[in-house]
């Protein structure tokens, strides 16, 4: 079972805090190279320091930021890699998949679904309002943002599955022994995390209904599936797909994307729709392919560690 892999007499919780620090340490210091980047551009240029993060975002061409933002992801994954195998005592693959290995086609198929899936109704978005979207392909641009997303946005997506979708359920499942508090704040957490995104800003806080939702089924496939390949898909899919097709003036990620939106941000069918609908119906055809049963006991069951 693979909640349970991370419990055992040595798996203190303390370890969970100090393992956490330890990875926002390492992802600390992956974002020197973004700060360097910064003060030697201001020495050089004579240019005023960035104040605020939306400052940062363009404070350089937006390939450049890209790539220096992706790689913190790096350094964090490193650290993630270095806690699991030598604080916690535990393999990589115990904190993926309660499978004998990686199942690669769950996470080809989880990425090909969605991949799909947001190709098509960014078109249809795209063609049923075209007043509200730029096409702004730029070829050359276009294909150094292709490269750096294709190596680094997986990374940085598969870092923030492997710290709450995988180490932090294992450590909330160490303190609580059970699945439901481990699936709530891992969610809660993940939509949280998102606090400072520009989204926040000038959609408001009801886009928080989207983040802690997408959290939510995110570990609701993670415990449902007993692994993470599902996750690490659809979460790869969603930020590498978006990256490449449409960005704004208002969005976490700046790219040479091949649309741009322009309306104004608001609070509309786009972040509720995913929650309420798009979602449990990729529950359904995940649970039908997978033949997911039991769905009381995996989410919400207590932990036997007799077991």
């Amino acid at each position: 079972m693979f909640i349970e892999q991370g419990i055992h007499s040595g798996n203190k919780f303390w370890k969970y805090l100090l393992g956490s620090l330890f990875i926002i340490t390492a992802s600390f210091v992956g974002q020197l190279p973004l700060l360097l980047a910064v003060i030697g551009k201001t020495i050089l240029s004579g240019a005023s320091y960035p104040e605020t993060n939306e400052g940062v975002m363009r404070f350089f061409e937006p390939n450049l930021t890209l790539f220096l933002l992706l790689i913190s992801f790096v350094f964090a994954f490193g650290g993630i890699y270095f806690v699991v195998k030598y604080l916690h005592r535990q393999t990589l693959l115990s904190v993926t998949t309660s499978r004998k290995k990686v199942d690669w086609s769950r996470i080809w198929f989880s990425f090909g679904l969605w991949s799909v899936f947001s190709i098509v109704t960014t078109l249809v978005f795209y063609f049923s309002n075209p007043s509200l979207y730029v096409l702004d392909f730029k070829p050359i641009p276009f294909a150094v943002l292709f490269i750096i997303a294709v190596v680094l946005i997986p990374v940085q997506t598969s870092t923030e599955e492997y710290v709450f979708r995988g180490y932090l359920m294992q450590g909330f499942a160490n303190l609580a022994r059970n699945k439901w508090f481990p699936l709530l704040m891992t969610s809660v957490i993940f939509g949280g995390m998102h606090f400072f995104n520009p989204e926040v800003t000038k959609v408001g806080n009801i886009i928080f209904v989207y983040y802690i939702g997408t959290g939510l089924f995110l570990g609701i496939i993670t415990l449902m599936d007993e692994g993470m390949e599902l996750a690490l898909g659809f979460h790869a899919a969603n930020n590498l797909i978006g990256a490449l097709l449409i960005t704004s003036d208002w969005s976490a990620f700046q790219t040479h994307s091949i649309f741009k939106d322009i309306s104004e941000p608001q609070a509309g069918v786009d972040v509720i729709l995913p929650v309420v609908l798009v979602y449990p119906f990729l529950l359904f055809v995940f649970s039908k392919k997978y033949q997911w049963n039991n769905w009381k006991e995996k989410l919400t069951g207590r932990i036997d560690v007799n077991k």
